[in-house]
């Protein structure tokens, strides 16, 4: 029985990507996030398809990973899609344990890593694929909250029917000891320079995040995972959900899992937008000083975040009352998106960016530790 919340738009038809699948099936958790957007739902397709068979590491070695990430998340919709592919498309590389040790540690804590693993992990993936291991494992955690919140169940036809595979090639750049700079990632970085030159375009003020830094390294993921930007001169897109609580639910996701990089840009981001000293002082200590949405946003969040398996109906229901319609998936979605990039910025170690060190420290008065205390 599908969510009421996030009904499915049977009309939905990725005719511009790849779903991964044929003969006029489009799964469900693409009909639930149509149902709320379209466009975002085409750019979910091409997400999957580019994380499971783009940039330069075997599919299943992935799959491996994910067949890791889905049941530790209790995301049982997703460990059903990421089961049938994994069995289409095989095995075979004798890297796959590491891999699948590295997801595991990664998925139950941000900070999980030890430096015994990430230097082992070194010793058998060059830098690019190190990131390319990274993002796939927080794609991983994204994925299954994403299918856990939408409400979705497995497809009637899921396990009677193949996967529409993609050829994988490997580029002959992965087998170099060190990572060498293909042609993509070179015009990729060369495009965030050109950006760059106006950072104030930026919700942050930083021209270039150092995750960007890092994540240039796999363009193709990359490009499908960032928001697109607008063209120059473009209209704004319409406001569903106030920025300021989308910070909000990204700074509670980011609090809960203990993140010291994004923690510092939504505090950023919400000195920025005009948030007060004052309310963000006063939310060190309890919810109070959030607004009725702004609460019912973070509880959700929350929950989802740390306890993703006993997400439920009632739950979607209650962020229905202050988010309805497609206000609730924009909820969602940034509470999926932080539980990929808490795991990319913090599990790499990437260091902050002065910009937000500085402004998280004239509001707190001190550094921030992986606790969420300041020292």
């Amino acid at each position: 029985m599908p969510s009421i919340v996030f009904p499915l738009d049977g009309s939905f038809t990725p005719a511009s990507v790849d779903s991964l699948e044929a003969a006029g099936r489009v799964p469900y958790f693409l009909q639930a996030t149509a149902g709320a957007s379209p466009e975002a739902a085409a750019r979910l397709a091409k997400l999957v398809r580019v994380v499971l068979f783009g940039g330069t590491l075997p599919a299943s070695l992935k799959l491996a990973m994910g067949s890791q990430i889905t049941p530790q998340c209790q995301a049982r919709y997703a460990q059903a899609h990421v089961q049938r592919l994994a069995k289409a498309v095989g095995g075979g590389d004798p890297r796959t344990a590491l891999a699948v040790r590295y997801a595991a540690d990664l998925t139950r804590d941000i900070h999980g890593v030890s430096d015994e693993t990430f230097n082992l992990v070194n010793t058998r993936f060059n830098d690019a694929q190190v990131i390319e291991l990274t993002m796939v494992t927080c794609f991983f955690n994204y994925f299954s909250r994403l299918t856990i919140g939408l409400g979705v169940t497995p497809e009637p036809w899921l396990a009677s029917t193949a996967p529409q595979l993609p050829r994988q090639d490997i580029s002959e750049l992965t087998v170099a000891r060190v990572a060498l700079a293909s042609d993509a990632e070179l015009a990729m970085a060369a495009a965030l320079l050109e950006r760059a030159k106006n950072p104030a375009s930026s919700s942050l003020g930083i021209a270039i995040p150092n995750s960007q830094r890092a994540m240039v390294r796999v363009p193709d993921i990359h490009d499908a995972w960032m928001t697109p930007p607008r063209p120059a001169g473009s209209p704004a897109p319409p406001v569903i959900v106030p920025r300021t609580t989308l910070l909000q639910v990204s700074l509670a996701v980011s609090q809960a899992n203990g993140c010291r990089y994004c923690v510092l840009h939504q505090v950023q981001g919400l000195r920025r937008q005009g948030v007060e000293i004052g309310k963000l002082l006063a939310l060190e200590k309890s919810d109070s000083a959030l607004s009725p949405d702004e609460k019912a946003a973070v509880d959700f969040a929350r929950k989802l975040t740390k306890t993703p398996g006993a997400l439920n109906e009632a739950d979607r229901l209650a962020l229905q009352k202050s988010f309805p319609g497609p206000a609730a998936f924009e909820v969602l979605h940034q509470t999926c998106r932080f539980a990929f990039m808490n795991r990319f910025t913090d599990g790499l170690r990437l260091p902050s960016e002065d910009e937000a060190v500085k402004t998280y420290r004239e509001v707190y008065g001190g550094n921030f530790s992986e606790k969420g205390k300041k020292n």
